[in-house]
């Protein structure tokens, strides 16, 4: 006797619970991001990717159960006592004598502990980020590496068994069956009634008509034979369902992070800015699996680094924004083509500019680089408006894919992302 080994590769493997997890997560999903907000505000930014424990007030919890409603006539079973005699009238239980028994030390509240559940991390991070995405999010034409996307194309007579059509293969097989045996059943349909004919023939006994009998009942037993010889089912009968693979248009995109290190940007205001990217750089990587992230520092010179270089430089100087979106234009020139790919930017900034340089950033945002994004944000992190916040502000009525806000605390950072990658038709 062989043994046979199952392997479970599913998902869930031997949580058996998952299903009716994520049905509670699906009815308590307002009071869960509720918790989800109150986390985010009382966390660093280190510790955004663990977990919570979340509270649900028990009074949240109940099911709707049936009960008697008042007056009427019934007949119930009480247990034995000293107090009463069959016949007696016992009255209503007043409210709130019922019930077990507890404490009286307080003189308010519900009475109810909360249900308490823990998030997991990966739970906890797709209720914080359920509701964003890309803006204008658009498929381009193929790359160099296409998408495939399997399409059905009708049947085939070789395949898997997971692929294969029972209905189609029983038609087959019952088509081939009667094709087969159509003139067999119509030969022997007429011998069984020259049979029958032959039974009553009224000379039976005469060696001709008994000759004829037994030459009859042979065929028809031949035929018979033949007729059961025919496979209900043959391996030319199975009919496979065929998919064919077809390259479709990918949807690639990139993002660029224009962050300001200038002298004016003091530690609370890049600790702001950093807040805001790591946030968007989450949200991306998470979402995203096919999206490139550019990221440009500037003072008065704009240079492309690295993650590292991006969050952690101590470099400094004055102040000229218009280099970082000089070389934002140069970048897409050079490797982002419009028309393939889907090109997003995000800078962050106090505002304080060179006051020569701020006319210039509007007109290569408006000019260069506004035609050439879905979308551009634009965040503040200072709570005076400086030159360069009334530029952008001239563009904001005339460009429908442009957005500015500000964030001066570090509460109001995650207040401020959702508000700008907030997917469309998601509720505020």
């Amino acid at each position: 006797m062989s043994l046979q080994q199952i392997i479970d590769r599913r998902l869930s493997g031997k949580n058996k619970s998952v299903g009716n997890r994520e049905r509670f997560l699906r009815r308590h999903k307002e009071q869960i991001r509720e918790a989800v907000r109150r986390a985010v505000d009382g966390r660093g930014i280190r510790d955004m990717e663990r977990g919570e424990d979340v509270h649900i007030p028990k009074k949240d919890l109940s099911e709707p159960v049936f009960g008697h409603g008042e007056g009427g006539v019934r007949e119930v079973v009480r247990p034995g006592n000293t107090e009463h005699v069959k016949g007696d009238r016992v009255g209503k239980p007043r409210g709130g004598q019922g019930g077990g028994g507890g404490s009286q030390a307080s003189d308010s509240g519900e009475g109810d502990d909360d249900f308490v559940f823990h998030l997991s991390k990966e739970e906890f991070m797709q209720v914080f980020f359920e509701d964003l995405a890309l803006p204008n999010l658009a498929r381009t034409t193929l790359a160099d590496t296409p998408e495939y996307k399997t399409h059905r194309a009708g049947y085939v007579s070789d395949g898997t068994p997971t692929n294969l059509h029972v209905v189609r293969s029983m038609r087959g097989a019952l088509g081939r069956r009667i094709a087969l045996g159509m003139d067999k059943r119509r030969e022997l349909h007429e011998l069984e009634e020259r049979l029958a004919l032959l039974l009553k023939h009224e000379d039976l006994g005469k060696p001709e008509v008994q000759l004829a009998l037994k030459e009859t009942e042979d065929r028809i037993a031949e035929l018979k034979r033949r007729i059961e010889l025919i496979p209900f089912l043959d391996p030319i009968d199975l009919r496979f369902r065929n998919r064919v693979r077809v390259p479709v248009p990918t949807t690639r995109a990139v993002m660029f992070c224009l962050m300001d290190v200038s002298g004016s940007m003091d530690e609370s205001r890049k600790d702001l800015a950093k807040r805001f990217f790591i946030l968007l750089y989450l949200f991306l990587t998470r979402h995203y699996e096919k999206i490139d992230v550019v990221f440009i520092r500037h003072h008065t010179q704009a240079q492309e680094v690295d993650e590292q270089n991006f969050f952690h430089a101590t470099e400094t100087g004055g102040t000229v924004v218009s280099s970082a979106l000089v070389l934002m234009e140069q970048v897409i020139r050079e490797r982002y083509p419009p028309s393939e790919w889907n090109i997003y930017g995000a800078q962050a900034s106090d505002g304080d500019n060179w006051h020569h340089d701020s006319g210039k950033c509007r007109e290569i945002l408006a000019n260069q680089l506004l035609p050439l994004c879905r979308y551009f944000a634009y965040v503040q992190v200072a709570e005076a408006e400086q030159n360069l916040w009334e530029e952008y502000g001239k563009l904001v009525e005339e460009v429908p894919h442009f957005a500015m806000r500000k964030a001066v605390e570090v509460a109001q950072i995650y207040p401020v992302f959702r508000d700008l990658f907030r997917k469309e038709g998601a509720k505020t």
